[in-house]
């Protein structure tokens, strides 16, 4: 195949406490020997999770609201990112305030960004790269968690069952293939719940080439289905957060070449509270032994085993979540309920560990 467009998708890109100061040094060992990699491709996009703004105007949330100094975009580019996608929970944290100067700031420095809008109808518009008479379009949606656009609200892409798969439709009529960015699933958890799965094959049906799941911040697993490559959960990118999570700290930079066909590669990485680096030797086969195994798992059905053991692994969490609620119950409980209800990962693991008497009814 002659390749005429090489794309990498990066996942999650924070800078925290613990980098910031070296993206405003603009410190370019943050990236060691990643940069090459990223500066190979036509396009090298990142999931800017974060809010790029001095403003203190948190919104009210459960979980962190994420900011990070607007002069870290100088670094982006620097290191080689091209384009950013930024249909996530986090791009709102600090309002409409934080949201507008974060796109000023990308403006300004001459980085291109979806997945936002005005509203939530214009920001279903589809990005499209082209080169070499090859047209790629590129859609980016999230769950809905915090940050999405309302019909009079400027902010992020909403995922919609219905809506969003016209948009792929659409995307395919003007293009020769379309990848679908879809921030959602459940963190932490490296399988799909069985919604997901039907959700990225329907996409597949509809015309997505490829669709990549971030959110989950770990590295999940991989398939061809009908043609379509779909990635449950690349894992981070650079977000140096302390976690006790060991998953936290390796990810996936995800090489799409496109010709007559659209082809995929990955890319394993590491990090810690400094930087990043692309795995090798133990580190490599590690990281993409596990990878396989689980890809294997998608194919003979072990991954519903999987999906039902990270749910059982927190069904405290959402058991304690329906106690006191009611009217009389303080507002941060309620919403906390709301939260799970509105949020579609959520509502996964609600269904997983609290089916209905229909499943035991013959």
């Amino acid at each position: 195949m002659v390749i005429q467009m090489k794309l990498l998708f990066c996942g999650d890109l924070v800078p925290c406490d613990k980098t910031e100061q070296r993206f405003i040094d603009q410190d370019l060992d943050t990236f060691a020997d990643v940069i090459p990699l990223l500066k190979s491709a036509d396009h090298t996009f990142a999931n800017l999770e974060c809010a790029l703004t001095v403003s203190e105007n948190r919104i009210k949330k459960f979980g962190p609201n994420l900011k990070a100094a607007p002069e870290c975009a100088e670094t982006f580019k620097l290191a080689g990112i091209t384009d950013v996608v930024l249909a996530n929970n986090h791009i709102f944290d600090f309002g409409e305030e934080g949201l507008r100067e974060t796109l000023a700031t990308l403006d300004r420095v001459g980085i291109p960004y979806t997945g936002i809008g005005e509203n939530s109808e214009d920001c279903r518009k589809p990005y499209f790269v082209e080169k070499g008479g090859k047209k790629v379009a590129i859609v980016n949606v999230c769950e809905h968690e915090y940050s999405y656009a309302t019909p009079n609200r400027v902010g992020a892409n909403p995922f919609d069952p219905f809506l969003t798969m016209q948009d792929v439709r659409a995307a395919k009529a003007q293009a020769d293939f379309v990848i679908v960015i879809y921030h959602g699933a459940k963190e932490h958890c490296r399988y799909p719940s069985p919604r997901i799965r039907n959700l990225c094959h329907e996409l597949a049906h509809n015309g997505a080439d490829a669709v990549l799941l971030q959110h989950s911040h770990c590295i999940g697993c991989y398939e061809n289905y009908q043609g379509c490559h779909i990635v449950y959960g690349q894992g981070n990118f650079h977000f140096a957060k302390p976690s006790p999570f060991e998953s936290w700290w390796t990810g996936l930079v995800v090489e799409i070449r496109v010709g007559d066909t659209l082809e995929i590669d990955f890319h394993p990485m590491e990090a810690d509270e400094k930087g990043i680096w692309l795995a090798k030797g133990e580190a490599y086969d590690k990281i993409m032994q596990s990878f396989y195994a689980r890809n294997q798992e998608l194919l003979n059905g072990e991954w519903v085993k999987g999906w039902r053991a990270f749910c059982e692994s927190v069904k405290e969490k959402y058991s304690n979540a329906l106690v006191g609620l009611g009217p009389d119950a303080d507002e941060k409980k309620n919403q906390l309920f709301s939260h799970y209800l509105d949020c579609e990962a959520h509502t996964d693991v609600w269904r997983e560990l609290f089916p209905t008497w229909n499943g035991t009814n013959k």
